[in-house]
C-alpha cells in the first residue's frame, strides 16, 4: 500500500509529541499524547565535515515538497527527537529518506523501487530491515534507521553523506550530499514545532560560546610568558573544539617550524608553530583562532559555520608540550600579537565564562 497522498498523523501521535506541529504548508497536526521533547546535552547545531550548507544551495533546494512529504519530514525528526538522540541525527536521516525517496513512503511501486526496497529508506525486508508492512510504518523505519545510524562509530563528526552511506550502503554514495540544505531547513522547522532549540547544548549565549568546556591551564600574557596571545584549555586529546561564533573561515593549515616537521604527529616545545589550527572572521572584524589540533581540521577555508560548529578535535601538534586548546581573540582584523586581546574579559561581555566546568 502506499500511502504518500495521506499525512500520516497515527505516526506522529506513536512517538509521543507534546506540542503541535506546524508544516510550512500551513497544515497543522496536533499531537495530544503524554511525553515531552527534552532538550539533550551536547545538542548542537550541524557539525559535519563538509558545514553548514547555505540556503538554497543544492539539488534539493528545488525540490517542492507537498502537505504529506513534509509531514513524513517532521516524523522522522520526531522519532529521533523522542529516541533521544541529537538534532544532527535528524538532518542526516531527512537527508537520507529525500534521496531515498523524495520523503514519499513508497510501497511496491515496480519501477519505482530498487528490487524489495519500500518506504520513505528504501529498506529491504530481504536484507533484515523488517516485514513489508513495518517498514512502511514512517515510525518503525525511521525508528530502524536511527538504530543503525548510532552503532556506526563516530558519526556525530561524519558528514551527511558519508553517515547516510554507513547506514544505508548505497550505489551511489555521494548521492546524500545534495539533500543537506533542505534537510538542514527542514530539520530546523520541526524541531521549532517541538520548541526544541539545537545550539541549547552548546551553551551558546548571545551568538557566542566556549570553545571547550575546560579548566584554563595558562593565561593570556602571564608572567615569564609575554607573547602568549591567548589562553590554554587543559582539553583532553580528542575533545570537539567549537567555532566560538558565527562567521568565516580565512585560515585552515598546518604550521610547524621546521615545516618538513609536519602536524600528523605529535609536536613538542623546540616545534614552533599553532600546528594544525583554524582561524575565524566574526562579525565587527573580529577574528577568533584555534591552535594545537589533533588532526586536519573539519572545516575549509571560505566556508560560514555557526557557533558551536565542531572545527576538529583536541591535541597537541606545533608547538605543544601535552594536549591542549590554545584560543586567541584579535579585535580590528589585526591577526598579530598587536591585535591580540585577552579571551576571558572578551567572553565575559559576550556572556560566556571561560575555564568553566
Amino acid at each position: 500500500m502506499c500511502l504518500e497522498g495521506a499525512v500520516n498523523a497515527r505516526a506522529i501521535l506513536a512517538v509521543g509529541a507534546a506540542v503541535p506541529v506546524v508544516l510550512v504548508l500551513g497544515v497543522t497536526l496536533t499531537a495530544a499524547a503524554a511525553g515531552t521533547i527534552d532538550q539533550l546535552p551536547g545538542d548542537c547545531l550541524p557539525t559535519n565535515a563538509s558545514g553548514t550548507p547555505q540556503p538554497g544551495a543544492g539539488e534539493g533546494a528545488h525540490l517542492e515538497l507537498n502537505a504529506a512529504q513534509r509531514a513524513n519530514a517532521v516524523i522522522i525528526y520526531t522519532v529521533g527527537a523522542k529516541m533521544r538522540l541529537p538534532h544532527r541525527a535528524g538532518i542526516v536521516a531527512i537527508a537520507t529518506a529525500l534521496q531515498e525517496s523524495h520523503l514519499v513512503n513508497l510501497g511496491n511501486l515496480g519501477a519505482n523501487n530498487d528490487h524489495d526496497s519500500l518506504g520513505l529508506f528504501q529498506q529491504r525486508p530481504s536484507q533484515g530491515w523488517g516485514t513489508p508492512e513495518q517498514i512502511m510504518d514512517p515510525v518503525y523505519a525511521s525508528t530502524k534507521f536511527y538504530q543503525r545510524l548510532v552503532r556506526v562509530k563516530g558519526w556525530e563528526q561524519m558528514s551527511v553523506t558519508e553517515a547516510a552511506q554507513a547506514v544505508q550502503r548505497s550505489a551511489f554514495p555521494d548521492a546524500y550530499a545534495k539533500w543537506e540544505p533542505v534537510a538542514t531547513k527542514l530539520a530546523g522547522d520541526a524541531a521549532k514545532g517541538l520548541g526544541r532549540d539545537p545550539s541549547a547544548g552548546c551553551g551558546i549565549v548571545g551568538g557566542w560560546t566556549a570553545p571547550v568546556v575546560a579548566p584554563i591551564v595558562s593565561a593570556f600574557r602571564g608572567p615569564g610568558r609575554p607573547d602568549h596571545h591567548g589562553v590554554d584549555f587543559g582539553a583532553s586529546r580528542g575533545t570537539p573544539i567549537r567555532a566560538a561564533s558565527a562567521g568565516v573561515v580565512i585560515v585552515a593549515q598546518c604550521q610547524t617550524t621546521p615545516a618538513d616537521w609536519g602536524c600528523n604527529r605529535d609536536g613538542g616545545i623546540s616545534i614552533g608553530g599553532c600546528g594544525w589550527y583554524v582561524e575565524i572572521k566574526h562579525a565587527g572584524n573580529v577574528m577568533t583562532r584555534y591552535c594545537h589540533m589533533l588532526a586536519r581540521p573539519a572545516v575549509t577555508v571560505g566556508q560560514r559555520v555557526g557557533a558551536g560548529q565542531i572545527l576538529g578535535v583536541v591535541g597537541t601538534s606545533g608547538n605543544s608540550s601535552g594536549p591542549h586548546l590554545h584560543f586567541e581573540v584579535h579585535l580590528g582584523g589585526d591577526s598579530n600579537g598587536t591585535g591580540a586581546v585577552d579571551p576571558v574579559p572578551f567572553m565575559h561581555q559576550h556572556g560566556i565564562e571561560l575555564g568553566k566546568k
